[in-house]
């Protein structure tokens, strides 16, 4: 086979199996290898929702680069919370619980908060990411409706913002990537930090 028509051999691993993650990596040019973490998800009591991301974030880049051990490349590491009243919004249960959120974000302002975290070689770095999206108000039938279309079942929150969701959004102040997942100017900043050369990484000198 023509060696120009292999794929690019890739430059990190990815902590997620979330194929957003793994798409939005693409976009900016970082050929990679998708390896999910496995842990629980939860939050801490007395841990506050930025100290929570942060640390999901990091622990999923740190368990795969511990699994890993025969591996040179850098793990990358993601998680995003939805909050509203201060209380995070996680993957609906079920079709309850998904209508129950849309019902709570309907007309008002929640935060999406997203952590990114870069392990390599006895190294860890991390960073931050807040976004304010405001929703227009909803109707029960179009909740049922979008509950229905199956793409809620898997998304924070319950919805996508890159899927049917997005007719749901009025407003946002921040970064659309970051909503989606992956904050891709805080992720360019890390990679750029580490050397990984990629398109659109290297180049950038903030």
């Amino acid at each position: 086979m023509d060696a120009s028509l292999l794929p690019p051999p890739p430059l990190l691993i990815l902590a997620s199996a979330s194929p957003r993650r793994s798409a939005l990596l693409s976009q900016i040019g970082v050929p990679h290898r998708v390896v999910p973490a496995q842990i629980e998800e939860r939050r801490i009591e007395g841990e506050s929702i930025d100290q929570c991301v942060r640390r999901l974030a990091e622990h999923k880049a740190l368990q795969v680069c511990a699994r890993l051990t025969g591996s040179a490349l850098p793990v990358l590491g993601a998680d995003t919370a939805v909050v509203i009243d201060d209380a995070m919004l996680g993957k609906p249960r079920d079709r309850s619980e998904a209508l129950e959120m849309l019902a709570r974000l309907s007309g008002r302002e929640h935060e999406v908060v997203s952590a990114v975290a870069l392990a390599q070689r006895g190294t860890l770095n991390s960073r931050l990411c807040r976004s304010v999206v405001r929703f227009r108000p909803l109707a029960a039938e179009e909740c049922e409706a979008y509950w229905d279309s199956g793409e809620p079942r898997d998304k924070a929150g319950g919805y996508a913002i890159q899927g049917l969701g997005a007719v749901f959004i009025e407003t946002l102040r921040g970064s659309y990537s970051g909503v989606m997942g992956l904050p891709l100017f805080e992720t360019a900043a890390l990679l750029k930090a580490a050397g990984v050369p990629a398109a659109g990484v290297l180049v950038w000198q903030a």
